[in-house]
């Protein structure tokens, strides 16, 4: 297949396009190279591979891009709460316009595979578990953006949405900021971290699982089509305290606390079902445990600050 990817070389597109291109398909991507990063060299020995320095919300770029692709698969975006709320123009314009405008732009014939995110959920309901049925109530500008994003996106034909869980693992676009990529690092170089409200719940997913993800889609996408799917490990729904104690077991010199004042600035608070993709036969291959192994040997590499979002 001929596969159009914007936001390609970043975190989760600097796994996916190689990933992609090894299986055989045709990858374009579309970049702006907001970090500086170098992530895709790698793809420029694949013949399949092409790469364009470029803005997803640039129309006349994008109507140059649609022709020949079979499939779209939006990553661009700013992601995360704390960017998001540094830039709320650029959320709203990256993260729901441009999509807006490319499920406007593209033949009804294309298909478009979109991640968003399960924080659309916000706070759950106590004792309820999160499916793809259960009301969206995003809590801040990112959540907001990604579910009008995914609404546009499910209204048109040949679409379906990941709402991913909480992304951990190693990527070339590395980065560090993330959840479980941030306590691990902290396990590694400080040997301590202090949580904010740590009983509140997440999923979480490892990068090659989301990869793995679309891949499998793409290979069965007639079946799929027209739904969202929440995508995380189904024995991952952890307390930020429960995830210390998990990289604990693997680093026992790591010390964590719990602040008795102040507030995560990220309310999330969920558990989330994840039934509907392994319904599908999908299963994943990284739990938890292989993925903190993962990145304590990344982080004997990888020794400083600059791999986030913000």
């Amino acid at each position: 297949m001929n596969i159009l990817i914007t936001g390609g070389a970043g975190y989760i597109g600097s796994v996916l396009a190689p990933h992609l291109l090894q299986a055989g398909h045709n990858v374009t991507v579309l970049d702006n190279f907001l970090f500086g990063q170098a992530t895709l060299l790698d793809c420029c020995r694949h013949e399949g591979f092409r790469v364009v320095r470029g803005d997803c919300r640039d129309e006349g770029l994008i109507r140059s891009l649609l022709p020949g692709a079979d499939a779209i698969i939006p990553l661009a975006a700013l992601v995360g709460a704390p960017m998001c709320a540094n830039d709320q123009v650029g959320a709203r314009t990256i993260n729901q316009e441009a999509v807006e405008m490319l499920c406007r732009l593209a033949s009804p014939a294309q298909w478009i595979l979109m991640p968003v995110t399960n924080s659309g959920y916000g706070i759950a309901e106590k004792g309820k578990v999160c499916t793809e049925d259960s009301p969206l109530r995003p809590i801040s500008l990112y959540g907001t953006t990604k579910v009008a994003a995914e609404q546009a996106v499910l209204s048109r034909p040949n679409s379906l949405t990941f709402r991913l869980a909480t992304v951990f693992g190693l990527s070339p676009r590395m980065r560090v900021d993330l959840l479980v990529n941030d306590f691990v690092h902290r396990a590694v170089t400080d040997r301590a971290v202090v949580i904010f409200e740590g009983h509140f719940k997440r999923n979480y997913i490892h990068i090659q699982d989301v990869a793995r993800a679309f891949a499998f889609a793409l290979d069965h996408f007639e079946r799929m089509k027209g739904r969202a799917y929440n995508a995380g490990l189904e024995e991952a729904n952890l307390s930020k305290l429960e995830l210390c104690a998990a990289i604990k077991r693997q680093l026992p010199k790591f010390a964590f606390l719990e602040a008795p004042v102040g507030e995560d600035p990220d309310k999330r608070d969920y558990i989330v079902s994840n039934q509907r993709l392994l319904a599908t036969g999908f299963a994943t291959e990284w739990p938890l445990e292989r993925g903190i192994r993962e990145l304590i040997k990344g982080y004997t590499i990888l020794r400083n600050g600059r791999y986030s979002n913000v």
